[in-house]
């Protein structure tokens, strides 16, 4: 199984995949609990976007992953496709954007564990424990993330289990609130429209955020009976149940709180409470679930975007550090990195200017992940015209017109999004404390990875050098 362009083994013996195997899975591993609140804060509208961008982004992006997962299959992935279209270079700058959103993230959830951890068993942390319980957090998950899958999988089953618990029961009551109790907020009529709000369209990049990951199916082609078929299918059903699980998640946190009042880090807790009436025993257990998921849920995907920095390096896109593996072949060097670039921004994150610690991290992570999305759509529209004798198992229907609508439209709204949670949208403080630790955070980014990009290519290109050298005297 490859997630977000890098692989995990999932042995099969000789059992076909089949469709609802792939959609279930698909779903499980997808879907990120902490990510419920900040698409829900868009308020009413969300629905309409949900929508909108179903139709305008995950339809072509389920389509353009199926066709070029089946055709180049390989362990690099999403890597793998821009390199082949566009060179190493651009390989190198994916790779980069891909793997540093990880890291980013574990920062992210890291804060939000020890808010978390804070509310359920009502405790205050000051700076100092905070930040000391956010490294045990980071080192724990880099040291869990560096085992094989197999070591791992209870782990991740637990975590699938506790992650469908916690989104059913947040349903469920947000369904009994609001036939026996109403709602907290309007979802009628024109509130269900959108309002064009410039500052509120910057959360519309969670949505999308939401929705990617899904060239893991076309991985699965092997094991299926009819991947030609069965591929498409299971990513576009799989897509749609992601979408129908958030927003009843959304509608049952906009029973709970109004949308003005949501927080995009504490919201999923405070719905319970609300929902429930009182930190009572069910809450405190939602709670102990919702640490152990996001714990859980960094191990999974380190164990994809980690193969993704180690295949890159090894084909000399990355420097040799993120392709050290241990003796059982495990991409630990990437590992580490993770674990010290985590650490490095937990322990700034108090001087950062925006007060949510959370939001800030977690919107820079989404950006560094769109920002290596942004290079899918191009490629595939390059390798159909400079590829076209491949044999394609799955191919995009449509005219020459409806590919370039498949390819660029997506492609819009992606930089859209990007450019609206990175820019202020007006003059107000709030607005520009929010956003600038994010813009200059993706700056900072963006200028480490050509670094890091242009010396691997250097030293790539020395060792060649050297080589011929040696080989010539």
């Amino acid at each position: 199984m490859r997630i977000k362009g890098g692989e995990i083994s999932w042995k099969l013996q000789k059992k076909k995949f089949r469709l609802f195997d792939a959609v279930l899975m698909s779903v499980v591993v997808i879907m990120v609990v902490e990510s419920a609140a900040p698409a829900a804060a868009i308020g009413p509208s969300q629905f309409f976007w949900w929508a909108f961008l179903l139709i305008l982004f995950f339809i072509p992006y389920g389509l353009v992953s199926s066709e070029l997962g089946t055709t180049y299959a390989g362990d690099g992935g999403l890597y793998d496709w821009v390199r082949k279209a566009f060179g190493s270079r651009w390989g190198g700058r994916l790779a980069w954007c891909y793997w540093i959103n990880y890291p980013i993230w574990m920062a992210s959830l890291a804060v939000l564990f020890t808010q978390v951890a804070g509310q359920v068993f009502g405790i205050k942390l000051n700076t100092v424990t905070s930040i000391i319980v956010q490294l045990v957090f980071v080192w724990v998950v880099v040291i869990l993330g560096n085992k094989p899958v197999s070591e791992s999988k209870l782990i991740l089953n637990l975590a699938a289990i506790s992650k469908i618990f916690v989104i059913v029961s947040l349903v469920v009551l947000g369904i009994y609130v609001a036939a026996t109790k109403g709602i907290a907020n309007d979802f009628s009529g024109t509130n269900l429209l959108p309002k064009f709000n410039l500052s509120g369209l910057s959360n519309l990049s969670v949505i999308i955020f939401n929705f990617l990951g899904f060239e893991v199916v076309a991985t699965m082609s092997s094991d299926m009976d009819n991947p030609k078929k069965q591929i498409p299918q299971a990513i576009i059903y799989g897509g749609l149940l992601i979408a129908i699980f958030y927003v009843l998640a959304a509608f049952a946190m906009g029973t709970a709180i109004p949308t003005a009042d949501l927080s995009a880090s504490s919201g999923l807790m405070d719905s319970f409470i609300l929902l429930i009436g009182s930190m009572n025993w069910f809450v405190i257990v939602i709670g102990v679930l919702f640490l152990y998921i996001l714990a859980s849920e960094m191990v999974s995907w380190a164990l994809g975007v980690n193969y993704v920095a180690d295949y890159a390096a090894k084909d000399h896109s990355l420097p040799a550090v993120f392709g050290k593996e241990d003796a059982k072949g495990m991409p630990v060097g990437t590992g580490y990195l993770n674990g010290i670039v985590a650490t490095v921004l937990v322990v700034i994150a108090p001087m950062i200017p925006n007060q949510d610690i959370f939001w800030a991290f977690f919107s820079l992570n989404v950006v560094a992940l769109l920002l290596s999305y942004t290079m899918l759509f191009p490629a595939f529209l390059k390798l159909r015209f400079s590829d076209p004798d491949t044999e394609r198992p799955f191919k995009v229907p449509g005219s020459k017109l409806m590919i370039q609508l498949m390819t660029w439209v997506p492609e819009v709204i992606l930089i859209i999004t990007i450019l609206l949670t990175i820019l202020p949208t007006d003059s107000s403080k709030a607005e520009f404390s929010t956003k600038m630790p994010i813009l200059i955070g993706t700056i900072i980014t963006l200028a480490i990875g050509e670094i890091v990009v242009r010396v691997a290519e250097h030293r790539h290109k020395v060792a060649i050098q050297a080589d011929l050298v040696e080989h010539h005297s």
